[in-house]
């Protein structure tokens, strides 16, 4: 009882200022040094307040020893609850991990190394069915190629125009097409298209090289010669004018044969054909017409040749106009053409600015044709005096040219609706002349 007395006791020590959160060591030092000392004495006496502060941490150190002896068993029974409670615990979540250890092993075993295994099968079927893919293209390929070695021969060999097989130019058109077909194929080398690994093959670049691009080159050459060459006029006599009338259609179909095939490898070079075409008709219309000018004794075959070279325009205007654009070109030439057209004729027309090609050979023969005519007679001589005096005989020939070569081989258009082409070829002889 003695000792619970002595234990419950008040103690000296002001805990609840030591236990404060605004304490400040300083201060209470402060504070006992005052305590101690008079402010007037010298010097200041400092072992009393610390023997007060060690003796206070005695105390608080005797108390806490008689704390810890008095509650020891409490507190080593305390410390085993909860030790024994922690090693439970942990037995406990051990057996948890090792229970997830052994799903995580069996989930490992079952799908994840399935799952391994399965992409790898993955990677290899995609792989085969790459080169499975990249084989039939290849196939597909050579077939195509092989198919245009055959077209080609259908052709014919030769240059001139003649040398082409009877029928041999309905080829053209099929190894056009199987060109576009094999460009089209190697064209697709997108991701996951047919073509995609194509170029990585050494077979196709010979391919191309050996076979796809000298087959173009001829077939271009081929049609760009048969629209060179392309005569359906009897007025002037030539090599490569029909004189039957099986010779007629078989002109046609050739030139029509060569029209497809430039239109399917590429428009623009349709349209270059036929403006080289029309732009050799002028260039030898205006030079051999000068020529007549100086020696009038030549004026009547030259017109008539001037007049089967228009017949040939108005014939190929026809032509063109009743074929139809083919359905597939190569795809460096589809932005070409924008919209489809009616026939081949419109973008031709389209390029030259006109509406009709017997206008626009007389209107541009008319203009290069003026200025010759004044310079002629600005040289003066005999050749001008020729003209002044025959001035009625030059325009009626001229005149009789224009209408005469407006009408189209066998007459098969009329005279009528050419009066102005003829009044500005006239005007283009005679306005130089003078009175």
């Amino acid at each position: 009882m003695a000792a619970d007395a002595s234990d419950q006791a008040p103690s000296y020590i002001d805990y609840e200022s030591f236990l404060d959160p605004d304490f400040s060591p300083t201060a209470f030092a402060n504070s006992l040094v005052i305590a101690t000392n008079n402010p007037s004495d010298t010097p200041i006496d400092l072992s009393t307040p610390l023997s007060r502060v060690l003796f206070d941490i005695q105390e608080i150190d005797t108390h806490i020893h008689t704390l810890t002896t008095k509650s020891a068993i409490p507190l080593l029974a305390h410390t085993k609850e909860q030790a024994d409670a922690g090693q439970q615990i942990v037995s406990e979540v051990e057996a948890q991990v090792a229970s997830l250890t052994d799903g995580y092993e069996r989930l490992h075993k079952e799908v994840i190394q399935r799952h391994e295994e399965a992409d790898q099968v993955r990677i290899a079927v995609e792989r085969l069915w790459e080169t499975v893919k990249t084989g039939r293209a290849v196939a597909r390929c050579l077939t195509m190629g092989r198919q245009l070695e055959t077209q080609m021969s259908e052709m014919g060999g030769g240059t001139g125009v003649g040398s082409v097989k009877k029928e041999g130019h309905r080829a053209m058109i099929r190894a056009a097409n199987t060109l576009v077909s094999i460009r089209q194929l190697l064209s697709a080398s997108g991701s996951g298209e047919e073509g995609e690994h194509l170029s990585k093959v050494d077979l196709i670049t010979y391919l191309q090289n050996a076979i796809v691009g000298p087959s173009e080159s001829s077939l271009r050459n081929r049609a760009q010669q048969i629209i060179r060459e392309f005569s359906m006029s009897s007025l002037a006599p030539s090599s490569n004018a029909p004189t039957t009338y099986a010779q007629s259609e078989e002109t046609k179909s050739r030139t029509t044969s060569a029209v497809v095939t430039l239109q399917l490898l590429n428009p623009r070079l349709l349209l270059a054909a036929l403006q080289a075409y029309l732009r050799t008709s002028l260039t030898s219309s205006l030079a051999s017409i000068t020529r007549a000018l100086d020696n009038l004794s030549t004026l009547d075959r030259t017109l008539l040749e001037v007049a089967a070279r228009c017949q040939n325009i108005v014939a190929i205007e026809s032509l063109l106009d009743t074929i139809k654009p083919p359905q597939t070109s190569l795809p460096d030439s589809q932005e070409e053409i924008k919209e489809q057209s009616k026939n081949l004729l419109e973008p031709l027309l389209v390029a030259l600015d006109t509406s009709s090609l017997p206008s626009f050979f007389w209107r541009s023969l008319a203009e290069g044709l003026a200025p010759r005519v004044s310079n002629l007679m600005a040289r003066g001589g005999v050749s001008a005096r020729a003209l002044k005096t025959q001035k009625d005989r030059v325009r009626d020939s001229v005149r009789d040219c224009v209408l005469r070569g407006s009408q189209g081989p066998g007459g098969s258009k009329g005279v009528s609706g050419w009066e102005r082409e003829a009044a500005v070829m006239v005007g283009s002889v005679i306005g130089s002349l003078g009175r």
